[in-house]
């Protein structure tokens, strides 16, 4: 299947610690390269993103996003150290006693460190419910890529179509070109009162029909639409070779354009151009 190197997708993950949510674009890119926006206490899972994603992508400049969202209510509970507590009160009363009894604050003693302490949220737990949502998000992601692929293979396919008729076009119009030539050339030395010698007009003949023979490109340009139509269907990271096929399609058609001397071919290889243009901007997209 081909894949597009343009998509989104955006997964949330919901727990009783909060919400995270997901997000991953793309662009096309020469090679992959993949950028990170993460909260400070999940860094040290990107190496592990972008391991998972070396091994589902080939190309595509790709931005991965998380939003963390704890839960201010999951926190975990406080515990009182009662000794701890009970000696500061112990030391505070003597301090008291020392003092003309002063009062000491209870919210004194429980600012005391180590005195008020809270259950430390499971982070690990937490990471891994983080992690398979992304999985899910870049499953996601590689559908929409796949999904934009087939689109794109569609347009392909259909210029592919396109530059079959006209070369067919050309095709059928070949013969009665060269039979416009070849009364041209005659009508020419009649005017010109030559005397016409068979053997000047054969070879005359001859060498308009080599410097118009299109037989050769034609040819080609069936054997890259059934080569391009080929790597459509094999499927896979195919961008590049579809690419140097199109360094292909123009090569005949520039040939194609120079051997025009009717206005039918000269339009048919003007749309050949248009249409290779087409599909070369459409491959700039696959992966």
């Amino acid at each position: 299947m081909i894949h597009s190197m343009t998509a989104f997708s955006r997964v949330e993950v919901k727990g009783d610690w909060g919400n995270a949510i997901w997000e991953i674009r793309s662009v096309n890119q020469r090679f992959l390269e993949t950028y990170f926006r993460l909260p400070e206490q999940f860094r040290s899972i990107e190496p592990v993103l972008r391991e998972r994603f070396r091994k589902a992508l080939n190309r595509g400049k790709v931005e991965c996003g998380l939003r963390f969202n704890p839960n201010p209510a999951a926190k975990g509970k406080l515990s009182l150290n009662q000794d701890l507590a009970l000696q500061l009160l112990q030391h505070a009363s003597w301090i008291n006693e020392q003092t003309l009894n002063s009062k000491v604050n209870p919210i004194e003693i429980m600012r005391w460190p180590g005195v008020m302490e809270a259950e430390e949220t499971d982070m690990d737990s937490i990471q891994a419910e983080i992690l398979a949502g992304f999985d899910q998000a870049l499953k996601d992601f590689i559908v929409a890529r796949a999904s934009e692929g087939e689109n794109l293979k569609a347009l392909i396919e259909q210029r592919l179509d396109g530059i079959v008729v006209e070369a067919e076009k050309v095709q059928a119009h070949m013969p009665e070109v060269i039979e416009w030539q070849r009364k041209r050339i005659i009508d020419k030395f009649e005017e010109a009162k030559i005397e016409l010698e068979s053997t000047r007009v054969e070879q005359e003949l001859v060498m308009l029909a080599q410097k118009m023979d299109v037989d050769e490109e034609i040819d080609r340009l069936f054997s890259h639409v059934k080569e391009t139509k080929s790597i459509l269907k094999k499927g896979g990271a195919q961008g590049r070779r579809l690419d140097f096929m199109m360094q292909e399609f123009n090569r005949e058609a520039n040939t194609l354009g120079s051997k025009s001397i009717n206005s039918d071919i000269t339009n048919s290889a003007v749309e050949l151009k248009v249409l290779i243009e087409q599909m070369r901007e459409q491959i700039q997209n696959i992966e």
